[in-house]
């Protein structure tokens, strides 16, 4: 089993770690620990390198594989297994990628606060994102409101918190709930859930800053109509917090 060292402290920018397997196939490595993110609810991947004998090895791929988390690497050769490497992310891809991933849990909690709308999807890149929402009503008027509302809760300096709970104590929160939350497979007894304090709360493995002051400035760039009461909004952030 991998231990995932972003899920409690998305800062840490280099690790060291141990080799625990090998998969010749993927050329790939799994480690005893990691700093690189997966991938997973609409977050890319990390990028970066891995230092092995003095040589750093670009990472071009990391995914997860049951309980591990495979490194894809560059180079033709692979460390033995037991060997001790030490890992870097890509810090200016991580960090954009925190801020734009807090930015949607921003506006999750400012729609759903405000107007009652859930969420049915989303993705984002670094400094670029889209979620959808089920909206009746949904007109530019409406769009800068929500743009106006969401740079409040950014300069509100709300704090960002992190905890993992036990599958039965995250179920007894409502707003973990309506998330759904409860249908997540009965195998996984913990949750990971991501707090913006006095504005949402939901199940998330993805990486975050500290506080929506780092986020900066938010623009909501366009919208779309996908049918129905579905709508589609896109944002962007500023390079620099």
């Amino acid at each position: 089993m991998t231990e995932l060292l972003f899920q409690t402290e998305s800062y840490i920018r280099e690790f060291e770690a141990r080799v625990t397997g090998i998969d010749a196939d993927q050329h790939a490595v799994s480690l005893d620990r990691t700093v690189f993110y997966p991938g997973g609810g609409g977050q890319p991947a990390d990028r970066g390198s891995l230092d092995i004998d003095g040589t750093a090895i670009p990472v071009t791929a990391v995914r997860k594989a049951g309980a591990e988390v495979l490194h894809v690497l560059e180079s033709e050769g692979l460390p033995a297994v037991g060997s001790l490497v030490r890992g870097a992310i890509d810090w200016d891809w991580r960090y954009a990628l925190m801020r734009t991933h807090t930015a949607m849990h921003i506006l999750c909690g400012v729609v759903w606060r405000d107007y009652g709308a859930s969420v049915t999807g989303g993705n984002m890149e670094p400094l670029h994102g889209r979620m959808d929402f089920e909206f009746e009503r949904f007109d530019q008027e409406l769009v800068r409101e929500i743009e106006e509302k969401i740079n409040i809760e950014v300069a509100a300096n709300r704090p960002v918190r992190v905890r993992i709970l036990p599958r039965d104590e995250a179920f007894q929160i409502p707003d973990l709930i309506r998330t759904k939350v409860n249908l997540l497979p009965e195998g996984i007894l913990e949750i990971r859930t991501v707090e913006i304090v006095g504005l949402d709360l939901q199940a998330d493995g993805g990486t975050h800053v500290a506080s929506t002051a780092e986020v900066g400035r938010i623009r909501i760039t366009e919208t779309k109509n996908k049918g129905g009461i579905f709508k589609r909004i896109y944002v962007a952030l500023d390079d620099q917090a």
